[in-house]
């Protein structure tokens, strides 16, 4: 969607196995955004498997690279990441502001028992089991930022509740 006259930052967050990838990939497709995902941008950058210190700057680094490039091209963006602490949020909003693209949180929810079900299976992209999972839970840090907070369930209900909150004209497809 090159050249769009509306850019838009569309951020994707919650627990690992809550739904944010299958949920922020059709999103993206709904309404012609770029969809970058943590995940994919580790395997991409042959760093599966690392999540030292290091090696997490460097994918959310590139993702935030990638992003900037999208709004900077006038695109939709949807960023989907765990964004569990305030310091992965911030670059977002400031990003946001610098390429006057309007910033939206949706924060996904599960119950635990349907996370457990989730993570316990091979996903694509994500390496995150339960003992993630619960690391990333207790350290998670509130999102202050206004947001909208969607259960993970059926995918078309998701979107049609998301396309009520974001400022999509002609949304149908």
């Amino acid at each position: 969607m090159a050249g769009a006259p509306n850019p838009l930052l569309t951020l994707v967050t919650g627990l690992p196995g809550a739904g944010k990838t299958t949920f922020a990939r059709a999103l993206a497709e709904r309404i012609g955004a770029r969809h970058i995902n943590t995940d994919i941008i580790r395997s991409a950058l042959g760093l599966r498997g690392r999540y030292d210190e290091h090696s997490k700057q460097k994918v959310y680094r590139e993702m935030e690279k990638q992003t900037e490039e999208a709004l900077r091209s006038g695109e939709r963006a949807v960023v989907d990441g765990t964004f569990y602490r305030e310091a992965l949020r911030a670059p977002y909003r400031q990003m946001g502001a610098r390429a006057g693209a309007p910033v939206y949180w949706i924060l996904i929810e599960a119950p635990e028992d349907v996370i457990r079900e989730r993570v316990s299976k091979k996903r694509d992209y994500s390496e995150a089991d339960y003992a993630v999972y619960l690391k990333i839970r207790d350290a998670w840090e509130p999102l202050e930022s206004p947001h909208f907070i969607l259960q993970s369930g059926d995918i078309g209900y998701m979107l049609e509740k998301a396309l009520r909150y974001l400022p999509i004209q002609n949304n149908s497809s």
